[in-house]
């Protein structure tokens, strides 16, 4: 039915055809790095920047403590962010009235950091 040369061809064919797809080492995507769930400094210590928090709406400009910025120090903004998030969220700071994307966006700007994009204080 099939001639040796056609069925020759065929099986040359298909080891070249072989050999060129599997030569191709494509390497796994990088697995994406989950965001931290949780602080990682003692969320209590954070109650020093509840001070400057009360004072910013009447001293336009005024600088967080040294010591609130020291604890935001060494750690990424979406960890600093979530810190902050955790002692808002618990009173840790003892401001009751609080807007709390715009507190940790202006603590964390005025440390130098930033707030992550996409970030939700939940």
């Amino acid at each position: 039915m099939f001639d040796a040369k056609v069925i020759s061809f065929f099986i040359l064919l298909n080891v070249v055809f072989f050999t060129c797809v599997s030569s191709h080492n494509i390497p796994c995507p990088p697995t994406p790095t989950k965001a931290p769930s949780k602080c990682p400094k003692d969320t209590l210590k954070f109650g020093i920047c509840g001070d400057w928090l009360g004072l910013v709406h009447e001293v336009i400009g005024a600088k967080p403590s040294s010591k609130c910025c020291a604890l935001l120090e060494g750690i990424a903004d979406v960890e600093a962010a979530l810190c902050l998030c955790t002692a808002i969220k618990a009173n840790v700071l003892g401001v009751l009235k609080l807007k709390v994307p715009i507190a940790i966006s202006v603590v964390l700007n005025s440390c130098g950091k930033k707030v992550p994009k996409g970030f939700k204080c939940a």
